[in-house]
């Protein structure tokens, strides 16, 4: 994706401060209650552009959105998220960045609050924020359920114990140096954009405010995790080979990719079990024991030592009681996690 030099953006006195990119592809029910979200911010200098991303049913939902000169619809060929968010941003021509996926919200002071953040630092390379999930999940969950620091730093950033949510804020300027996203990746492609912008120095931050609702949507915890874990260890990869010779970050990282490919064979085993192949993946989840913590783990794999059979209806019953769905190839945490 070819983007506009600095020098073809609109001069300083613009008035969009921010704008908000809104892929459409798929979600074309939800579509309006995004873009209503929009329309209730309690600043009014933004601009949004919806990408239809080849999702002929997008444009009739934004059509009535159009009287509002701060929307636009672009259509596109059907080349992935990735590619979708590119293009809108090539369009785009506020300084700052913000990404609303077509079936979330933002909570009114969302952009009121972010915005500011990056006007003001300079040093803030992405702002974060929480938000309450809704959809397909039971009981009151959070994208962020654990105290956070308020920065975060790049390697913080790779490893996820400094979260940020999908909804965040960046400068355009940036996107553009670390050349937008990857359209290569499939998955993880916003840790991937998350990563390459803290390359550049400076500090993520966390709003500690529910300012967004992210909708999630039924659909397989196991699959969706093997996904991210591949995805994340795609990032991993690219993360080590940018760094050079020496660097201090280097062990932590070629860590952070062993505990990866061990979660990978981890949910692999386990998937096996379930499809009925019980001694195999038996053999791996106690090659693999470090991702077994907890005395109900261990209770199970002594039970399982004696009677094998055992480990297929008791993993397949766990993976039911504890499936909250995804969206996006974006897992929440699988059934495994309650018992880490």
């Amino acid at each position: 994706m070819a983007f506009p030099a600095e020098s073809q953006l609109p001069a300083d006195g613009t008035p969009f401060r921010v704008c908000v990119v809104v892929p459409g592809h798929g979600v074309a029910p939800f579509l309006g209650e995004a873009l209503t979200s929009l329309q209730r911010q309690t600043i009014s200098a933004w601009e949004a552009i919806v990408v239809d991303d080849g999702d002929a049913a997008v444009a009739p939902v934004v059509a009535s959105f159009l009287s509002d000169a701060r929307i636009r619809l672009l259509k596109t060929a059907n080349h992935g998220v990735s590619a979708a968010r590119n293009a809108a941003i090539a369009q785009s021509r506020a300084p700052l960045i913000a990404l609303l996926d077509g079936d979330d919200l933002f909570r009114p002071d969302y952009l009121a609050t972010m915005v500011p953040l990056l006007e003001t630092d300079a040093d803030l390379r992405l702002v974060t924020c929480n938000a309450r999930m809704f959809g397909a999940v039971s009981g009151e969950r959070f994208c962020v359920e654990h105290a956070q620091a308020e920065t975060g730093d790049w390697l913080s950033v790779l490893d996820r114990s400094f979260n940020v949510y999908i909804g965040s804020t960046f400068r355009r300027a940036d996107f553009l140096a670390v050349g937008g996203f990857d359209e290569t990746m499939t998955h993880a492609e916003d840790l991937d954009l998350w990563v390459r912008l803290m390359s550049l120095g400076g500090t993520a931050r966390y709003v500690d405010q529910v300012l967004g609702e992210y909708r999630v949507r039924a659909g397989s915890a196991s699959a969706q995790a093997l996904r991210l874990l591949r995805g994340s260890l795609k990032v991993q990869v690219k993360a080590r080979a940018s760094l050079p010779p020496g660097s201090p970050q280097i062990g932590a990282v070629e860590q952070l990719m062993n505990d990866t490919r061990d979660a990978l064979a981890f949910e692999e085993a386990i998937d096996r079990i379930v499809a009925g192949q019980a001694r195999s993946g038996l053999a791996d989840l106690r090659r693999i024991g470090n991702h077994m913590d907890g005395h109900t783990w261990q209770l199970a794999m002594a039970l399982w030592h004696w009677l094998p059979a055992l480990a297929t209806p008791m993993l397949r019953w766990r993976r039911r009681a504890h499936r909250r769905g995804g969206k996006r190839g974006e897992p929440s945490p699988s059934f495994l996690e309650a018992e880490r």
